[in-house]
């Protein structure tokens, strides 16, 4: 039987340029999937009342690593240099399964809540087979779309990052793809990708066996590049030029010191760019390179990164990106005593970063990232009656410049209501407790290995 849902009366940005924006719009829902929009539908289904709401696709987070949700805010002032040791030396080799699980199911509804209804994975805590069958569950139980990006161990900085001998096992990636993954799924909520080190952090032999690994079982790839200028200075994906590796089934993250020849190799390979604006102005990896990625024709994306220095949601980085590229713009013009760039980022790229772009990088396009009939329903309601928000004279500023996350007043995944009147559906009071209780387990982990 034919399940509908009717989203009646709110103000629709599509981010479709074939349907744009609707003032007052209805999005019709028909079995999880998007089936009409348009100003006015009349149907037999469920209605939510949209009035006063903007309704917008979900928000896609392209790169995150969500089991660090038990040590949230464990290092505010870190540098990059800070984390490597501070999480990755330090915490991470801590972690059980059941820490990975708390973590994830945590942090993906606090995706899920901030509006974010499809997430990147990059889970390198995979310590034991146990570690990403835990983290796969948490995603599963919680509803949201996601792409699990399958990483490496963390029991030793030394052994696993800088010259890592030591490659992924692929025995236990082609397990994960069989048990989960298998060809008949890849339609569904989760998807595969590997998380790889690179160049810099892994031996030539080391890479080149880890993307052979991604494209014998045909998953995506997802790595680390150019974040603080000595990662500038290895060329990594000039590198992986050498190595005869680029390819369009790459993302690449971060990419603050690519060097132009980089740039256009990434470019020219079919690359797509995952951009982490908070961490990259806070943590020194250099200034988020959002305008640099649109002049060499790709569409960047936004990720969050690690919550135990930043926050958690798309809002966040949306205003980071947005203002430290008209920033780094503004002082290279006032410096060069020149006039500004007549064309410099707008409030509308960036929903369009965040939603569309997000979609594309994360290779999902054909399914969600706008309100297009046919895609898969995954759905975002803000409260434009709130008083941050109101009045709304742009619809879009309202959403990338004011609204926050007390403003997510509905969110839907695949047709299904994950957030309702500003309410999670899920056992939040389960999620949080199973955190704390991680939280209160590594910490004292800590404390008896120090």
């Amino acid at each position: 039987m034919t399940h509908r849902t009717l989203l009646r009366a709110g103000h629709v940005l599509s981010m479709d340029p074939g349907i744009g924006d609707l003032p007052r719009g209805d999005v019709l829902i028909e079995d999880g999937r998007i089936a009409a929009v348009d100003r006015e539908i009349s149907t037999d289904a469920e209605v939510l009342d949209m009035t006063g709401r903007i309704v917008i696709p979900g928000f896609v987070d392209t790169h995150r690593h969500t089991w660090e949700a038990s040590i949230r805010n464990v290092a505010p002032d870190a540098t990059l240099d800070d984390y490597f040791v501070d999480i990755l030396d330090t915490f991470a080799p801590l972690y059980t399964p059941e820490d990975v699980y708390a973590a994830n199911l945590a942090g993906a509804l606090e995706c899920l809540d901030a509006g974010i209804t499809t997430l990147v994975d990059w889970s390198h805590i995979n310590n034991t087979p146990e570690h990403p069958d835990a983290a796969i569950r948490a995603l599963t139980e919680t509803g949201i779309r996601a792409q699990y990006a399958y990483g490496s161990a963390n029991t030793s900085l030394a052994d696993y990052w800088f010259e890592s001998k030591i490659a992924i096992p692929g025995d236990d990636v082609r397990r994960i793809r069989g048990e989960y993954f298998s060809s008949d799924s890849d339609d569904g909520l989760l998807t595969l990708a590997l998380a790889t080190r690179g160049p810099g952090f892994c031996v030539g032999d080391v890479v080149t066996s880890e993307w052979a690994l991604a494209r014998e079982l045909d998953i995506p790839i997802t790595v680390h590049v150019a974040m603080g200028r000595l990662a500038g200075r290895f060329g990594m994906v000039k590198q992986l030029h050498d190595l005869g590796l680029l390819g369009p089934d790459t993302t690449y993250i971060h990419c603050c010191h690519l060097s132009d020849e980089e740039w256009r190799l990434v470019a020219d390979s079919g690359g797509t760019v995952s951009i982490a604006p908070q961490v990259e102005t806070q943590m020194g990896h250099g200034w988020p390179p959002v305008m640099k990625a649109i002049e060499h024709g790709l569409r960047p994306s936004l990720s969050i990164d690690v919550v135990t220095t930043v926050p958690g949601d798309m809002f966040t980085q949306i205003r980071a990106a947005f203002g430290a590229e008209r920033a780094r713009a503004n002082a290279a013009s006032w410096e060069a005593d020149v006039p500004v760039p007549e064309t410099m980022l707008t409030a509308r790229q960036m929903l369009e970063i965040a939603t569309r772009n997000g979609a594309h990088v994360a290779g999902l396009e054909d399914r969600t990232g706008s309100l297009t009939p046919g895609k898969r329903a995954d759905v975002v309601a803000i409260d434009a009656t709130a008083l941050n928000v109101a009045p709304v004279h742009d619809a879009t500023a309202a959403v990338t410049l004011s609204a926050d996350v007390s403003n997510v007043d509905t969110v839907i995944v695949d047709g299904v209501v994950r957030k309702r009147d500003g309410r999670l559906t899920a056992d939040v009071a389960r999620a949080r407790r199973l955190v704390e209780e991680s939280r209160d387990r590594l910490l004292a982990a800590k404390e008896a290995r120090a």
